[in-house]
């Protein structure tokens, strides 16, 4: 039997228990996993249900149970189930063999006299039998005559069950006495509560699982094998659609947990329009997409969830595999071909500022299958899709939505919450199929422009900016690119800039390192914006200070700078996780919001000041507002540079007094004088002595004679490559033999191929991550620095590699299992790629 045979209400409530966090599966054995047999000796389980007991029970957050009335140890024997799959028997009144040595001794007692007078009742009958178990004792009278087997239930209902301290469970001609308050609805609760499930589904044919039945509640779901009254919502007639619905069950919930198919992270292009970004993957599958902002709720999270968290498909319906994915050169307008059919995609940067307009553009000679299934607020908002004449309309969400596709015929299916429409399109040579996803309208009318000029448009935008950057010689087409992406993680309204398009994508597959990088970072953003600057651009820097001027305008002076703010500039709410998405590869748990929000990083000022620097260099000239904000700064570090503080990583353990944040401050001590200097501003009092102070400071108390090097912080012997800065950043001379044996140390411990670690240590969380592209970075320009050009080529190619076949690159890259990791795309690693880029030009 396949699922396709269950009834389609039923298969619907599958799906959807499939999907919850952590699941609870437990299900009657007679009758449910074995068929009835006329010797209960006999009575073996189904290898299907067998099979995907175990299964289930191995899948994350998964537990599996069989809640018999049977006594444990024998369940145990007959039903040889394997040991991933709990066993409770006597109606719950076993959780372990062990479970009659818990009996007081006046239960003991009364097990005695129980089983005595029931002896006393059966005796003599043929065919009634009695089954003593560790806290009870059934009486069997399924092989006796009929009005004996009457008899008999009648006198033990009238006799032994009235005794005080007894508990009686009625079955299918069986009466079974306890000696402890039990039933099969307890017992489920007892597992619900030891594995903290969030939904449980209990399947049972008798009715002893009655009891169960009336304990579901909420998300649980219920199913009743066979005929007679129940409390459950569905039923089935035996027990080989046992094995078909958890067999069915099995496949559900490993497709949610570890998606049918992820792609390569690196392999995911990102769109963008200045004012979103969205993710695709390399067959054309829109797989994530935020709105009313990138750093919003997910309205297309398949990236994180699997399909059922949102998608918008398109795909040859003859099956295929694409041949490629390309940028058009210098856009952000993305081609998706096949033999037969080529998908064009693009975010419209001129769309109204409440808008995100997405076109997708089917062209060639086949067939096409389009899936359209948006999940608003990740998955969390049930929506109805209504069909009219030019598409399709989203109703039930806050925002609206709509979909323009005019002439398509949709078929609208819905699995109970959401609705998904399917079509198939025809391209024409001389007509493409046009999709325009509107989100944050609900006008589905005809664009003002035929869509060829609005392509056209979207791509000048980009290309008109690329070619007016001053490129390096080495790898300029990559340079491009990344300075595309770093402009794409640009808002261009507000001037925030993200450090990353995604949240929650791994550090460790299947592990819990998983952040939301969908904000705006003061470091992250100077830092971007900085290398903007270089590259000739900098509009970018000066929307970036407009709205780090706007932040400090609402604090009482830089010291309060939180590490990141929203891309609209306030503060962040506080971390939360997405309990309905599995993540990435299984990997959970799905995070929005970020804790850094609350730490102490003292390094932020430097990189601020920096930007400053390099932006007044292009302009020629220094904004007062700008020199006000490094005074400020620079009077902020004089207060707080000796506190410890969380760093630039933002380990979640105490604070420490860290190389990289003392050399930032003198970073911004530095770096302010010299912009006194040149701009002929006034140099507070104070200031050089406070620049050499944290300088000796940092040299005295920043190295350590056992490892030769700079460490981590003043109070240990772990390494991290945020040290190199104290040679990056002009602190030490890079020829000085102490800088030369921090870049080996750091390189011997660190550095692994053609990646660097940032750290080796314990820093309070469980698991590993990768290298990161940004370190590896940092040791190229210390191979620069220190004479080492063939090494840092070298590492550089490396780099290269490593970038996705559209030329992205996520946060780091696991050099053992060759493959990329963390969220994607992410500045720092193209901020890497850019600088390295320019100083192995010179």
């Amino acid at each position: 039997m396949t699922a396709e045979a269950l009834p389609a209400e039923l298969r619907r409530a599958i799906v959807q228990i499939a999907r919850t966090p952590r699941l609870l599966v437990a299900c009657d054995y007679d009758g449910t996993l074995a068929p009835i047999t006329a010797n209960p000796d006999e009575a073996r389980p189904r290898p299907e249900s067998v099979f995907a007991l175990r299964s289930l029970a191995g899948l994350h957050e998964t537990t599996t149970a069989v809640i018999s009335g049977r006594a444990l140890r024998d369940l145990a024997t007959l039903s040889r189930l394997p040991a991933e799959v709990h066993l409770v028997g006597s109606h719950g009144s076993e959780f372990d063999i062990g479970f009659v040595h818990e009996l007081d001794p006046e239960a003991r007692r009364l097990h005695r006299r129980l089983e005595q007078e029931l002896e006393r009742i059966t005796e003599g009958v043929p065919g009634a039998s009695l089954e003593a178990k560790p806290a009870s004792i059934a009486v069997h009278v399924r092989r006796a005559e009929r009005d004996a087997a009457h008899r008999i239930l009648q006198e033990v209902h009238n006799g032994p069950s009235t005794w005080e301290g007894v508990s009686t469970t009625d079955g299918k001609e069986v009466v079974e006495l306890s000696v402890v308050q039990t039933d099969k609805g307890n017992a489920l609760d007892t597992l619900r509560h030891q594995v903290g499930a969030t939904a449980a589904m209990f399947l049972g044919d008798d009715v002893t699982d009655e009891k169960a039945f009336a304990r579901l509640t909420g998300p649980d779901l219920g199913v009743k094998v066979g005929d007679g009254e129940s409390l459950a919502q569905y039923r089935v007639a035996d027990t080989v659609d046992v094995a078909t619905i958890l067999a069915f069950l099995l496949e559900e919930r490993r497709n949610w947990l570890y998606g049918e198919q992820s792609p390569p992270i690196e392999r995911l292009t990102m769109l963008a329009c200045e004012r979103s970004v969205a993710l695709l993957t390399p067959d054309a599958k829109l797989t994530w997409l935020c709105h009313p902002g990138p750093d919003a709720p997910a309205v297309f999270a398949d990236l994180l969830g699997g399909p059922a968290a949102g998608h918008f498909t398109i795909n040859p319906h003859r099956n295929g595999l694409p041949l490629g994915q390309r940028y058009l050169p210098n856009t952000m307008t993305v081609e998706t071909r096949w033999s037969r059919l080529l998908v064009t995609d693009y975010l419209e940067p001129e769309s109204p500022p409440h808008r995100t307009d997405l076109v997708r553009v089917i062209s060639g000679e086949a067939t096409a299958s389009v899936v359209f299934a948006p999940r608003p607020e990740f998955g969390g908002v049930p929506v109805r899709l209504l069909q009219e004449e030019d598409g399709l309309r989203v109703l039930g969400t806050s925002e609206p939505f709509v979909l323009r596709a005019p002439g398509v015929q949709w078929e609208i299916t819905s699995d109970g919450l959401h609705d998904t429409a399917t079509a198939l399109v025809q391209p024409t040579p001389d007509a493409p199929v046009v999709l325009e996803l509107r989100c944050g309208t609900t006008d589905l009318g005809p664009h003002e422009l035929p869509e060829l000029d609005r392509r056209a448009r979207a791509g000048a935008h980009w290309s008109k900016w690329a070619t007016s950057l001053k490129l390096p010689s080495v790898e300029p087409e990559l340079v491009t690119r990344s300075a595309l992406t770093l402009r794409g993680l640009v808002d261009a309204e507000t001037g925030g800039i993200m450090a990353a398009a995604t949240t929650s994508l791994p550090e460790e597959i299947g592990g819990v390192r998983n952040w939301d990088y969908r904000y705006c970072w003061v470091r992250d953003g100077a830092m971007t914006a900085r290398e903007l600057v270089e590259l000739g651009s900098i509009e970018e820097a000066e929307g970036f200070l407009r709205w780090l001027h706007g932040v400090l305008s609402t604090l009482a002076g830089p010291e309060r700078l939180h590490p990141l703010y929203t891309l609209s500039g306030t503060q962040l709410g506080a971390e939360a996780v997405i309990d309905s998405l599995p993540g990435y590869k299984g990997s959970r748990p799905v995070r929005v919001g970020n804790l850094a929000n609350h730490q102490v990083q003292l390094d932020v000022f430097g990189p601020v000041v920096e930007l400053v620097v390099t932006l007044a260099e292009a302009r020629g000239e220094l904004r007062d507002e700008d020199w006000q904000m490094v005074r400020a700064m620079a009077e902020a570090v004089k207060r707080r540079w000796a506190e410890p503080d969380h760093g630039i990583w933002e380990e979640r353990h105490i604070p420490r007094h860290r190389v990289y944040s003392r050399v930032m401050c003198w970073v911004t001590i530095d770096r302010a004088i010299k912009l006194a200097e040149v701009y002929h501003r006034e140099v507070p009092a104070g200031w050089p002595e406070l620049r050499d102070e944290i300088a000796h400071d940092v040299l005295t108390n920043g190295w350590n004679d056992e490892v030769r090097a700079y460490t981590t912080a003043y109070d240990g012997t772990d390494l991290d490559a945020a040290s190199l800065f104290v040679g990056l950043a002009g602190l030490l001379d890079p020829q000085d033999e102490r800088f030369q044996s921090t870049v080996t140390a750091i390189e011997a411990e660190l550095r692994s191929g053609s990646t660097v670690y940032r750290y080796r240590r314990d820093d309070g969380l469980p698991g590993d991550e990768g290298g990161f592209h940004l370190c590896a970075a940092w040791m190229i320009e210390a191979y620069l620095l220190t004479g080492r050009r063939t090494e840092a080529e070298e590492l550089f190619e490396q780099l290269v590699d490593a970038a996705g076949p559209t030329g992205l690159l996520p946060e780091q890259y696991d050099p053992i299992a060759e493959r990329s990791l963390g969220n994607h795309p992410q500045a720092y690693s193209h901020i890497g790629l850019i600088r390295c880029a320019r100083l192995l030009s010179q």
